[in-house]
Parts: structure tokens; sequence; C-alpha cells
């Protein structure tokens, strides 16, 4: 099992151990002639009002259109909560449930993804999973095979919402990913892909911020999905922050809260609900709470100064998702309680003091830093007690639901406790169209998902974020007619977003196009002595090297790299292809660049502006401390040269 939205990337690859649970019989109550899953054979309007004409008359829906604006509160509660009196009990905690499957097709997956699915979760197929458990949510990973094409998404989407809508009672599924861009993006190429928040941070333009999530909306849109766990709304002010670094837009409160209000607004209107995360704030951290419970050291006025700013932003944007850190601070809550399960910061901070009365959803109930107090029958009931409303992919859904069913057959819960998250789950699957257009069409993702505008506007965009740190005796921009000759070097690391990669490669793709000869040499991040050896011979004879950094320290060996092509007295242009702050371990360079990610867009705009194409526009959003006294600041906010 693979942990949900604060992964560093977007495509790791499944774990090869993931937790075993017996396998039960499939499901009985499944429709025993389900529709066939293809795009192409799509349901008549007919049909679709023929299986939802008890939800829609019991309803009485109030979004005419997938994007249309939510009515307001209490409108139509009356007829939802005639909905919800009518389901089961079981089908009560199944709606609060947000979970993976394994699969390309909601019906006729792999058989090796039919195996996953029996280990991990004990049904076979995504309508088996929907069937046994009334799941209200669905959330899609590359590495669970269930983003492999445009075509194939939008058919699992129909296929799902088929499978739900077909049950007694049935009702739409909010299908879910994290399309962040940058590092983290579920839905790959041909997908727009655009620059990561840092880049855009960089950039500091909420035009191009909201451009960026309403084209990235709108695709999501088309291919059914409707809820994106984006975007990011922590400030990273810690430099060493392990999670979270350049999927956080900067360092300023203020700058932060303007990007998040301006995404939000792009992906709402595209009839996607957006997400802000991690709340009340993970930008302050040394450990991963994927693998770790982080504390968070702010007293009440740092956190009410640096994290809650972007958080209360927006919430006044209208925010429709907000989702909960595995983090413990101790300021808000000093019982030492993960603020995932923590009643005083969820229900006293985010709903009362601030006002929220929208979905509030967990990260992943796998991740370690949840799971590290209380076991995993604890969490999604210590969770919908804290005022939870969507509970995220569960290391085991068997044990959480039945835990949560449980806990209201003896009392520790109430079905008026699971009716209000309900109640919420449903406005917003009200709001998003979901009860009238459940499904997309095959002309709807040819026309919106990787259009020509599309990408041509990801690259304009990419190439005003791009940030020039360093420039020694005008280096950059590389003349051609004097440094044709280029060799690239550096680090590889995997494609974080279905992206072409590996990043060497690109940058001497593009580089080439530009009229340069270049030549790629990957070197990894960790080089050993022999990689280093080979890339200081490929060196000789050229007129340039540009090398690409991946998170440096002291110790580690691309400093070796870099300083020994530096060595060899053929000027080195390098490119911080993650953080930023790699520029404090390399006084010797010529030129230094950011890019903020190794997304194909981000690369190839960084060679544009290494070879005068355009000129670097972008500015520091957080600042650079000198690599020997991290006290003194080297590069400020703001920071970014041009020529």
């Amino acid at each position: 099992m693979r942990d949900s939205s604060t992964g560093s990337t977007g495509n790791t690859p499944r774990p090869t151990d993931p937790p075993t649970y017996p396998p039960a019989n499939p499901p009985t109550n499944r429709p025993t002639n389900p529709p066939t899953n293809s795009l192409s054979s799509r349901p008549s309007r007919r049909t679709v009002l023929a299986a939802t004409a008890g939800v829609t008359a019991t309803l009485a829906l109030d979004a005419t259109s997938a994007d249309a604006a939510a009515p307001e509160p209490g409108t139509d509660d009356k007829r939802r909560r005639a909905l919800i009196s009518r389901m089961t009990l079981e089908e009560k905690v199944g709606q609060l449930f947000v979970m993976r499957v394994y699969g390309h097709s909601a019906t006729a997956p792999d058989q090796a993804d039919i195996d996953a699915n029996l280990k991990e979760i004990g049904v076979r197929t995504a309508a088996e999973l929907i069937a046994r458990y009334h799941v209200g949510g669905i959330i899609y990973f590359a590495w669970a095979h269930n983003t492999r094409d445009p075509h194939q998404i939008a058919e699992l989407s129909n296929g799902i919402q088929r499978a739900s809508l077909g049950l007694p009672r049935g009702l739409p599924v909010l299908i879910s990913t994290d399309q962040e861009h940058g590092i983290v993006a579920r839905v790959g190429k041909p997908a727009t892909l655009f620059p990561g928040a840092m880049a855009l941070g960089a950039g500091r333009s909420r035009s191009d911020a909201r451009a960026a999530a309403r084209i990235g909306g709108a695709e999501l849109h088309a291919l059914g999905i409707r809820q994106d766990f984006a975007p990011v709304a922590d400030v990273n002010v810690n430099p060493a922050n392990p999670v979270i670094g350049v999927r956080s837009f900067g360092a300023d409160p203020e700058a932060v809260a303007g990007m998040v209000v301006a995404q939000v607004g792009g992906y709402q209107g595209s009839g996607v609900a957006a997400t802000a995360k991690h709340f009340p704030g993970h930008g302050d951290t040394t450990e991963d709470s994927h693998y770790g419970f982080p504390e968070i050291k702010h007293t009440l006025e740092q956190w009410t100064r640096l994290d809650a700013p972007p958080f209360r932003a927006a919430i006044r944007a209208g925010i429709d998702s907000i989702m909960t850190a595995h983090i413990m601070v101790p300021a808000l809550d000093p019982s030492g309680d993960p603020a995932t399960l923590s009643r005083p910061i969820l229900t006293g901070i985010l709903r009362e003091e601030l006002g929220y009365d929208g979905v509030v959803v967990t990260d992943s109930l796998g991740m370690q830093g949840v799971r590290t107090k209380y076991g995993d029958d604890r969490v999604p009931v210590l969770a919908l007690k804290a005022g939870v409303d969507q509970l995220l992919n569960p290391p085991s859904l068997d044990v959480a639901w039945n835990a949560v069913l449980n806990a209201v057959r003896n009392g520790e819960l109430t079905e008026a406790r699971l009716d209000e998250s309900i109640l919420r789950v449903l406005r917003l699957k009200a709001k998003l169209g979901l009860f009238q257009k459940p499904y997309v069409s095959r002309d709807g993702v040819d026309r919106v998902v990787g259009s020509d505008a599309h990408l041509a506007t990801a690259d304009r965009i990419a190439e005003r974020t791009t940030t020039l740190l360093v420039n020694k005796q005008r280096l950059l921009p590389l003349s051609r007619r004097t440094h044709r000759n280029v060799l690239v070097v550096g680090a590889d690391p995997a494609s974080p977003s279905g992206t072409t990669g590996p990043p060497t490669t690109v940058l001497a793709t593009a580089l080439t196009e530009l009229g340069f000869t270049a030549t790629a040499v990957s070197t990894g991040t960790a080089p050993s002595q022999t990689a280093i050896d080979r890339a200081v011979a490929a060196a000789e004879g050229k007129d340039a090297v540009v090398v690409g950094t991946y998170n440096v320290t002291a110790a580690n060996s691309q400093k070796t790299l870099v300083d020994a092509l530096v060595a060899t007295g053929v000027p080195v242009v390098a490119i911080a292809i993650r953080n930023p702050y790699d520029v404090a371990q390399f006084p010797g360079v010529g030129a230094y660049l950011a890019s903020y990610s190794w997304t194909d867009v981000e690369l190839r705009a960084a060679a544009r502006v290494v070879a005068g194409h355009v000129a670097p526009r972008g500015r520091l959003p957080v600042p650079v401390q000198h690599a020997d006294d991290p006290a003194q600041v080297l590069y400020p906010v703001g920071h970014g040269l041009t020529y």
C-alpha cells in the first residue's frame, strides 16, 4: 500500500510487500450484469436518469452543471437529510471513506491488479469495492495503474460511477487524486503538466497560478476526477523540510496565501473541488510524516503569523475541502495527538475559530505519522470524533470500516455524527454536478486534455518561473558561436509525473533543438568516483558543462562532482532541479539557475533561458542561507537576475 497525498513523487512503484489481509468472498449484491466499461458505449441520458431516478427525486438536484455554484447551506439540506435517513448504517459508514483500488478498469483489471486488490482490500475490482463497502470516494494513483492514458482514465471513471449508481440507493462517487503539478502529479503525459508550487511562487503571478489551476482542473474534470488534493497551503520556512519543500509556494505567508487563493479559484472555477493542505501547516519540519511523527514547535503566535494565513485565505475564498496533517502541534493541542485526530485543532480551531464548514479530509491513514500513537482500528474513529468528514486510504479498509461501524453500534459514535459528515459530502457532490452529470465523454477528453493551447500556456508560464541566481562574467546566455559543444551531466531522479525524462536527456535534447551540440551523461544523485571521473573525461574539449543538482548537502558526492568539473576550467552552468537551496554549496560555478522541479516543462524552460531564447524572470520565493553559516542569508526572498 502506498501513502497518499504527501508522497514525494507521483509515480513511485507500489511496494513489493504491502500489508496482507485475507481475501474475502466477492460481494453478492453487485449488479449481475454490470454495464460495459467502455467510454465509447457511454450510457445515454435516459439510462443515466433511470439509474439515478430515486436519488434525483429525493434530492431535487440543486446543481445545473458540473461547475455550478454551490447553493446556500440549508437550501436543499432537508431533502439531503431525507436521503441520508434511508441509508443503511453500512452505507453511511462507506460514504465517509475514500479508498485506493488497483487497476485500469472498474470491472476488468489485469490479473496482477486483481491479486493486489484481493491481498490488500479483499475484493477483485473497483466495482466489488463499491458494492461491498459503499465507499463515497476513490483516489487514483499511477502506481495503482489507474492513470495509464486519458481515454482509459475516463473509462475507469465512468465504470466506477456505473457500478455505484447501479446499486440500490446508489450515489455518485467522488473521484480524487493528487495533481499538485511539479513533483507530485498522478496524471501524466499527454495531459498538460504545469510548474509546481514553488516555481509558481518564483513567477509571482497570481494570474499564472490561477490559469494553471483552471486548465489543470478542466483536464481533471474531463477525466471524471472531481476532487484534487491541491493546492499545498504549507509555508516552507524550513530548508531541511523533507516532504514539502518545492511543493510549497514559498516562505512568505501572505505571498503563499495569495497563490493559494488564485489556485482555489482556478480549480473550483473548472468544476473541481480544491483542497488546501496540510492543516494546520506542515512547513516547518525536518521529519517526513510518511515515516515518522513530526512535531511542529511553533508558538501560538508563530502559528497565527506563519502557518494560518494561507488557510484563512482559502476559507475566505470558499475552499471546498481541507486536508489534515499527521503532525503534533503542542501549542494548539498539548495532548500529543496528531492534528488529524485532534478535536481542539479540527473542531476548536478549524471549525469554530476559522469558521470552516466545508469538507475535512484526512491525509492518508496509511502514513506513520497518524499510526504511531494509536492502532489502525482507533484512528478512523478518533478522526471522526475530531471533526473529519472523509477518511482517506486506510491501510486496511476492512479494519477501518468495521471500526467505525462498531463504534456506532457500541455508542462511541452516534449516527447523527456520521450524518453530519455525510451531509457535507453530499453537498459537495451536488455542487460538483455529480448527481446530474456523473459521466464524461470521449469527445470531452479529446477536446480538453493536453490540447495545444493548454501545452503552450504551460510553456509560457514555465518561462516566467526559471530563476537565475548566479551569472559570473555574464556567462549566460550561452552563445552558440562560442559555447556550441555542451556536456549535460547530473542527477536523473525518476520522472515525477509521467513526463519523458530523464532530466539530463531532456536538457540535452532541448539544447540540441535550440542549436547546440549537446550530449548527456547521467551521474546520479550520489555519483561514485568512477562516475565523476567519467564526467570529467567527457568534459574535455567541451565549450560548457550544464549540470543538474538535486538536494545537495555538504557531504553529498554531487558536490565533489561539480567541484571536479569546475576544476577542469570548462565553464559550468548548474541548475537546481529540485530545491533552490543547492546553490549555497557551489560558490565556484559560473552560473546557477533554479527550475524547482525536473519535469519536462520546467527543464525545457530552463534550457530556453540558458540559450537566451527567453530572459530569466523568476525570483526566489524562499531565502537561501550560507552553507557554512545558516544564520546568514546568502540570497534573500526576491533575489533573481536577468539579462
